[in-house]
């Protein structure tokens, strides 16, 4: 038997501890002869081909593609010899470079390389990891369409087998963790289990009626292992393409599944299919040579893993899991939409207590869509705000500021007047923490909180391309109005799109802006004759989120009110419920987090987990300072200086977790991490700037919970 500490409690459970005393002699613990194991079988859910394909660590590998840590390390991506013909290598290669990178700092002096990275912790000089890949889809019971993924490297142990969960962070394909709970887990010798949840880079080429197959290649619509297509007549599909030429439909906005839903059953369901493939590869085998089911859950250490909308995915796993297949958790900065309480507060330092916490992901992010334009020209963080005039139009920002007043919505005699207006709306309406202000202009001028609008207000809602909800639809545009999108960009588009436009060449479109369809940021709203970022549009999705109208207060009528009621009914069905069941479980959070905002998220969550499930809960929630949400971001000047790696504490979340299920270790108690960033220069990171998450911290850095407040150190 495996001695682990999962091992330990299901013998002692049993009573057998004692009798057994811990040995692993097979003569005192004979085969349960009148329960043999069965024979293993594809889980019911994967539908169509499985692909499997073996990696040496020379030419071609599990982790890095064949770069190897130098190649990951380097900004050049990976070469596509014909780019209107890409193979299947080409296409993985360049996804596994582009996801890696996207969420990874490789920058001089980072960490990569040093802390983290694919050589870091073993032996090998080049960090290539020999293996087999396993890659299907499945039909889950709710009827979204997900990818899965698993990845089992030749140093897996069957007599120590363990399995960690990867769903993809954002809304990216199968790749989106390989970085991340990925390299870390494949380091370990532990089998890696991979989902798209659902989200993915499936992008509906409608007038050409075609999208990518399971492993990225263009292939027409209707083909047999599509990751995507609408759901739509070809009547239908022309008739919305004779006003909007030239669109995408996207699988996490136009399923019309609402994906999130699922995420939890999604994560499971890349669990199931990895035990089936450990047993394929590594099972024992019956009289007639078929394999059998001998790496179970009872005998595999399973780790629910990954980062922001996957660390949300794995925690809603463990909600659900109901077939003990997860023993712990192991998240960085995960995206929770927890059930909201009026049963606790939340208080930083000796400052307010919140009450208004808990908002869901399309509520605060619709916010930020709204008001973040005009918050950029605040004084108070305009100049040092990093990147702030690099990413954002200043004139347009203006503008924003100047149509919201009109509306009544900021305050204020000028511009500098209405943007702290607009800033203080965000800190204290919305409960946006202070120390996530200078990031924000940032993530406004990438597009985040716009895209992340459009598409979720549309998944919740599943609604479907052709409803054109709120005046917003997906396309590339040529000088700020709707173009065609280049075939080499299709061709690429399974390996450059992260699955939420703006992304890989495809743009959100204002259709509904002055004269003609145009590029949000330079759409002129027809309620301002103002080029004020598509205002107009994101008020719209603000009401959605809602049910009221952002400028007059009242409650939505009508064809909005019904939008409105299907798009709340999709938020309400995401919610998480705060019971772990008992499973130990590790969040670490940046507490500068611009996309997740903390008391929204893995603040609540805590709270609501200690309400729900009180002395039996095993969650221990770290809040790092000086750590934002974007890790990449700080391979720049500005963020270099200011914030440190969340990447790190996500391996050491995951070192920690693993050494209290194997060896019986301590996790530490809840507790504010006291980083120290780089400073002027950014200079390169030292183990001093990363302190580890201390096994007893001081009284002043813990985190408690007492009766119903969540108390958090400065």
């Amino acid at each position: 038997m495996k001695t682990t500490m999962k091992g330990l409690s299901l013998i002692a459970a049993s009573g057998l501890l004692v009798a057994l005393g811990g040995c692993n002699d097979d003569s005192k613990n004979p085969p349960d002869t009148t329960n043999p194991p069965a024979l293993n079988a594809l889980p019911a859910a994967i539908s169509g081909t499985v692909i499997q394909r073996s990696y040496d660590d020379v030419s071609n590998d599990l982790l890095t593609a064949g770069l190897g840590a130098d190649g990951l390390g380097s900004a050049t991506a990976p070469v596509i010899a014909d780019a209107l013909n890409p193979t299947v290598d080409e296409l993985r290669k360049r996804a596994i470079h582009g996801n890696y990178r996207a969420l990874v700092p490789t920058g001089a002096g980072s960490g990569y390389g040093e802390f983290f990275g694919p050589t870091v912790g073993t032996s090998s000089t080049t960090g290539m990891i020999a293996g087999e890949e396993w890659l299907a889809q499945a039909e889950l019971a709710s009827g979204a369409r997900i990818t899965v993924m698993v990845q089992v490297p030749d140093s897996f142990d069957a007599d120590n087998a363990c399995m960690v969960t990867a769903p993809s962070s954002g809304s990216r394909g199968i790749y989106g963790a390989i970085g991340t709970a990925g390299e870390w887990g494949l380091k370990r010798g532990c089998a890696v289990v991979y989902t798209d949840k659902g989200t993915g880079t499936g992008a509906h080429n409608l007038t050409e009626n075609r999208t990518q197959n399971l492993e990225g290649q263009l292939v027409a619509a209707g083909d047999a292992d599509t990751l995507f297509q609408a759901d739509l007549t070809d009547q239908e599909r022309n008739d919305f393409l004779a006003d909007t030429p030239d669109r995408f439909a996207f699988k996490h906005a136009h399923s019309e599944q609402n994906p999130e839903a699922s995420w939890g059953a999604s994560v499971l369901e890349s669990v199931r299919f990895g035990f089936y493939v450990i047993n394929e590869l590594h099972g024992d085998e019956s009289d007639d040579n078929q394999k059998l089911v001998t790496l179970k859950p009872e005998n595999t250490l399973v780790i629910a893993s990954s980062v922001s909308n996957g660390g949300g995915a794995s925690v809603l796993a463990a909600e659900q899991d109901t077939e003990g297949l997860i023993d712990g958790i192991a998240v960085s900065e995960p995206n929770v939409n927890p059930v909201a309480s009026d049963s606790f507060s939340i208080q930083q330092g000796s400052a307010t207590a919140i009450t208004g916490h808990s908002r869901s992901l399309l509520d605060y992010t619709t916010a930020l869509a709204m008001y973040q334009g005009c918050a950029n020209l605040a004084p108070s963080i305009r100049d040092t705000a990093p990147l702030n005039a690099f990413f954002n139009d200043f004139d347009i920002n203006e503008n924003t500021c100047s149509a919201l007043a009109a509306k009544g919505l900021v305050n204020g005699a000028d511009v500098d007047a209405r943007a702290e207006h607009a800033l203080s709306i965000l800190n204290d309406e919305f409960a946006i923490q202070a120390e996530q202000n200078l990031v924000q202009p940032t993530n406004y001028g990438i597009n985040v909180p716009q895209g992340i609008a459009v598409t979720y207000a549309n998944a919740y809602g599943q609604f479907s391309v052709v409803d054109n909800l709120c005046g917003f639809s997906f396309g590339a545009t040529t000088t700020n109005v709707s173009g065609v999108l280049s075939e080499a960009a299709e061709h690429a588009l399974f390996s450059s799109s992260n699955g939420i436009p703006p992304t890989g060449g495809v743009d959100v479109i204002y259709n509904d802006a002055d004269g003609v369809p145009t590029l949000i940021k330079a759409a002129t709203s027809p309620s301002s004759s103002l080029q004020d970022y598509a205002l107009d549009g994101f008020l719209c999705l603000r009401g959605l989120a809602t049910g009221v109208d952002p400028e007059t207060g009242d409650e939505l009528t009508g064809e909005a009110l019904a939008q409105s009621e299907r798009v709340q009914a999709g938020i309400e069905a995401i919610r998480a419920s705060g019971n772990l069941q008992g499973k130990p479980a590790v969040f670490v959070t940046p507490r500068n987090d611009q996309i997740l905002p903390i008391n929204h998220t893995s603040r609540p969550y805590y709270a609501l987990n200690q309400t729900v499930e009180g002395d039996a809960s095993k969650l221990h929630y770290y809040e790092v300072l000086n750590a934002q949400h974007l890790d990449i971001l700080n391979d720049f000047a500005g963020f270099n200086e200011r914030y440190i790696p969340m990447h790190h504490y996500l391996f050491e979340a995951l070192d920690l977790m693993y050494a209290h299920l194997d060896e019986g270790t301590a996790l530490p108690p809840s507790q504010v991490v006291r980083t120290t960033p780089r400073g002027a220069g950014a200079p390169a990171i030292t183990a001093a700037n990363l302190p580890d998450i201390a096994a007893d911290p001081a009284a002043a850095d813990r985190i408690e919970f007492d009766a119903s407040v969540l108390s958090i150190p400065d």
